[in-house]
């Protein structure tokens, strides 16, 4: 029993190392973008929901990274401030499935493939949601959703989501940016978003390295239906997201575990519909609900899992017409620990960089604004 909780702990601290460096840099990038980019800005620019908008709201989301419960607190946050709904859904996909360190996580775990897919199938799941969108959601639905929104109703991340610490001023992007307020607000949005992802990021580790190491291969296999190509890559992106629903893990967290599913035989469609269903597990159901109303929020499940499933087989037959899907037979569980490689000097540089972000965050008043994150009303004012 030892040897096995010693094996899975094993295997989450190899997969954590692994992406260390990966989630400084994409943190840092975030950081830097939203210390320079008023919350009020991009509540103007997404006032409709043309296409050139929805592409906008995907860029500024893929900039403004977050974790899943943040990017759902910031989407009605910005809907509430006057941005269309589906702009604000647009912009709450591609903060947790459009960002830089996604992206070099799939890559070190899983294959650039998988990067390249997720880059491909998020912008395509927003096309289909804004058609689904304006098919299917009523004026009536949406008046109900928006005055549930302004009541308020307190969510996980809600005070998170309605602190904007971007620095004004006169001055281009770099003047403001290497500013003594500009490196402060840095450091304070660097802390933050880690504060609000490291739950996540950790259950999600814990999870992976607990099913690696206990689930034994066979199971998978069975459960997507290996021995049946044709019926794994069918079930695939249907199963994928209900997979990640009941999970309970979301943000980057869930991407150990998908390496978990890969390696024990899902679909390649089917990998992509579970990263894409973090923002549809049930916690997160459930502030849907508190925030726009259980109407809404069925809605919302409804549609957003239509919109994963047809990204997920669009992913599948699209990059297996050009034979781009890896073998499955290469996949690997990181569990070869600290080695000195180029991941340890990565690790190293970057672990530097966060301990001079922390240390200016701890000394510039950081502490106060950590008991703003978890809740409460929306703050009115600039923070």
């Amino acid at each position: 029993m030892w040897h096995e909780i010693v094996r899975a702990l094993s295997i989450t601290g190899s997969m954590t190392w692994e992406i260390t460096w990966a989630l400084i840099l994409g943190f840092t990038l975030s950081a830097v973008v939203q210390a320079v980019v008023r919350r009020s800005t991009v509540v103007r620019l997404l006032g409709d929901a043309r296409p050139r908008t929805l592409a906008l709201a995907a860029g500024l989301g893929a900039a403004s990274s977050s974790c899943s419960y943040a990017a759902v607190a910031l989407a009605r946050s910005l809907f509430r401030k006057g941005a269309d709904f589906t702009a604000a859904m647009a912009f709450e996909i591609a903060s947790t499935n459009l960002v830089v360190e996604l992206g070099v996580i799939l890559a070190l775990l899983m294959g650039w493939q998988f990067t390249v897919a997720e880059f491909v199938g998020g912008p395509l799941m927003i096309v289909v949601l804004a058609v689904l969108f304006r098919l299917l959601l009523r004026e009536r639905l949406l008046r109900s959703a928006r005055a549930q929104a302004e009541r308020g109703l307190a969510g996980s991340m809600e005070g998170h989501a309605a602190m904007d610490m971007s620095v004004g001023g006169a001055g281009g992007l770099w003047r403001r940016l290497m500013s003594r307020e500009g490196l402060t607000s840095v450091a304070h949005i660097f802390v933050m978003e880690w504060a609000a992802i490291l739950r996540d990021l950790v259950v999600g580790l814990l999870i992976a390295g607990a099913i690696a190491a206990w689930v034994p291969d066979g199971f998978w296999r069975t459960f997507f239906l290996t021995g049946h190509p044709a019926a794994a890559k069918a079930i695939g992106p249907l199963v994928g997201p209900l997979v990640a629903i009941a999970s309970f893990v979301c943000s980057i967290g869930n991407v150990p575990l998908a390496v978990v599913l890969w390696k024990g035989g899902i679909s390649f469609g089917g990998v992509i519909a579970f990263i894409f269903a973090d923002l549809l597990i049930l916690p997160i159901l459930n502030i849907y609900r508190k925030y726009y109303g259980a109407r809404m929020a069925v809605f919302v499940l409804v549609t957003f899992y239509g919109a994963m499933v047809v990204a997920g087989y669009t992913v599948e037959f699209l990059f297996g017409g050009l034979g781009l899907i890896p073998d499955q037979a290469d996949a690997r569980i990181p569990e070869e620990g600290v080695r000195w490689d180029y991941t340890t000097w990565l690790n190293i540089a970057f672990l530097l960089l966060a301990a001079g972000l922390v240390v200016r965050f701890l000394r510039t008043g950081g502490r106060a604004m950590l008991g703003m994150m978890g809740g409460g009303p929306e703050p009115g004012g600039h923070h």
